[in-house]
């Protein structure tokens, strides 16, 4: 019986020339799997027509963009994840629900290995191996270009010699990556960390200093979700999709960071993710105004590690899990709506307001109407600073 290998597909040359590639070193059967999380670029069906005409046996593809919004992006907005306090886990966040469908399409047709495109330099490798090894433990990996000695000039003239359907002359000087929360751009003069990005660099925001007027959003939340923009209903993706557009053209959003990669070394990326970086601009300022104090300091916590796991690669671990639901749980009763302005690269936090705010104005005023009773202090700032005062005066009884 042909062994069967599901290929995570792109569309591009790499992915493309893999299907031949595999059946010529495994003897095997390729269907390709053509995931859209948002990307852009050619329509789902020319991707899989052009799948079945580099060889593929089968070719699925698949519209996950809702999916993708809904169960990936939320749950970080949640954890206002950001990783080293700043990238959003653009990527990081797309590859789970690839390796999710990856395991669900080789468990239906019976296939014995699945396939992906990662170099042996990336984080991805690491989260589409970790995560098929919790979904589809018996199926078994291969990347041709890390395993199988597949670069990029092999790769052209594998193309070239089999008449493959795809165009191998043209190539960004970038490495990009883009989805529904984000674009990343790598590699070209970007790896010299001293250049600064030239502006054929972005893809999702415009010039900060273009001068555009001051913009003003107000986003409504539930439960920690945003579920209204200026008072309309959006789903998940019509709110990220939205504000891409609108905060993209402020050009907020955009991160230029060297990364800590999982692999040990330091890579320098660029990122733009308008929509996310507002969301979890307005997400973490309504926090500040419903979730109670020690709450909110251990959930810093958590969505620390709760942002490692993820960028690991370890979206489907037991601990993971387990924050998710701690997350959830301290999200109760993050409701209400943030005014934000949003104007040359920034999204400014201007007003808030919710039914379930524990800002209490007669508590916090300094005018007249103040219940808060001063007198209190006093005695409280005693009992607060003794355990401190008994370790001083005994570490002075001891050096005397």
């Amino acid at each position: 019986m042909t062994e069967k290998v599901v290929l995570a597909y792109s569309g591009g040359l790499d992915t493309s020339v893999a299907i031949g590639w595999i059946a010529e070193q495994t003897g095997a059967e390729v269907i390709a799997l053509a995931v859209d999380v948002g990307q852009g670029g050619e329509d789902l069906e020319t991707i899989r027509t052009r799948a079945l005409a580099c060889g593929a046996a089968a070719a699925e593809v698949v519209d996950a963009r809702d999916e993708f919004a809904a169960d990936y992006c939320m749950p970080a907005l949640l954890a206002n994840a950001r990783y080293m306090e700043r990238y959003p886990l653009v990527s990081a966040l797309s590859r789970p629900l690839i390796v999710r469908h990856l395991a669900r399409v080789a468990l239906e047709t019976g296939a014995d290995m699945v396939a992906h495109g990662c170099t042996g330099k990336g984080n991805d490798q690491v989260r589409f191996e970790a995560g098929l090894a919790a979904l589809a433990p018996d199926v078994r990996v291969t990347a041709p270009v890390r395993d199988s000695g597949m670069t990029r000039d092999k790769a052209i003239a594998f193309a070239a010699e089999k008449g493959l359907p795809i165009n191998v002359t043209s190539r960004s000087p970038y490495s990009i990556d883009q989805n529904v929360w984000g674009r990343s751009c790598e590699t070209g003069h970007l790896e010299d960390i001293w250049n600064a990005p030239q502006p054929d660099v972005y893809g999702y925001t415009s010039d900060p200093a273009a001068g555009l007027p001051a913009e003003e959003i107000t986003i409504s939340f539930a439960s920690g979700l945003p579920v209204a923009l200026n008072g309309q209903p959006r789903t998940p993706l019509e709110m990220i999709t939205d504000l891409n557009r609108i905060a993209g053209a402020h050009g907020i959003g955009r991160i230029d960071m060297v990364e800590d990669r999982l692999v040990g070394i330091k890579s320098r990326e660029i990122y733009e993710a308008p929509g996310a970086m507002v969301l979890i601009t307005a997400h973490s300022e309504l926090e500040s105004v419903c979730v109670e104090r020690d709450l909110a300091r251990f959930k810093r916590l958590a969505e620390q590690r709760w942002t490692e796991l993820v960028y690991d690669g370890l979206w489907f671990s037991p601990l993971k899990q387990a924050l998710d639901a701690f997350v959830s749980q301290a999200s109760r009763h993050v409701t209400g709506d943030i005014r934000l302005t949003l104007q040359g690269g920034r999204a400014v936090v201007t007003g808030r307001r919710s039914p379930a705010a524990l800002y209490d104005y007669s508590l916090a005023t300094y005018d007249s109407g103040d219940s808060f009773d001063q007198q209190l202090a006093k005695g409280f700032i005693e009992l607060f600073g003794l355990p401190a005062k008994i370790s001083a005066d005994r570490d002075r009884k001891l050096a005397g």
